[in-house]
């Protein structure tokens, strides 16, 4: 579901329109708030603050899921693989010395750039309104439910 910050439903919430597509993903890789550029995006390493601590847009409520890992294995795919075959093709070390160098670099690279690719993802989020839709579940009355039908089903019915 769309999150509109000038409808939002509680009325000490600012108004304010979501930042221009660049701004915000940049905004969200300097683990700033995408909309205002103010507010941390990040409680922890990787968990989100509920609400921006300056303008409370619900920033906890932009799930990014599995594409910050996704991108970030991308990324450092393409950044590391390349010098991996070059130093195999000029000089052929042996296994382990690739697993000594390579397995160790490629760890570090992802754990240093998944945080702000993570916020660029959130950033990304906020321009497109994608936010979680159990929140919205949570808000909505309880249907009724049907109690399960008990015993056999009759079939000569």
């Amino acid at each position: 579901m769309r999150w509109d910050a000038t409808t939002s439903g509680s009325a000490k919430a600012p108004r304010f329109v979501p930042a221009p597509f660049g701004t915000a993903v940049m905004r969200g890789l300097r683990n700033r708030c995408p909309y205002c550029g103010v507010g941390r995006v990040f409680a922890g390493y990787l968990s989100l603050v509920p609400e921006c601590s300056n303008c409370h847009a619900p920033l906890g409520r932009l799930r990014a899921d599995d594409a910050p890992p996704y991108f970030t294995i991308f990324l450092v795919g393409h950044i590391l693989v390349p010098p991996v075959f070059w130093v195999e093709k000029a000089y052929e070390p042996p296994m382990w010395i690739h697993m000594v160098v390579w397995l160790p670099l490629f760890t570090i690279l992802c754990i240093l750039l998944l945080r702000p690719i993570k916020g660029g993802v959130v950033g990304w989020m906020s321009t497109l309104g994608i936010v979680s839709v159990e929140d919205d579940e949570e808000e909505a009355p309880p249907a009724a439910v049907a109690p399960p039908p008990r015993g056999l089903p009759d079939r000569n019915a």
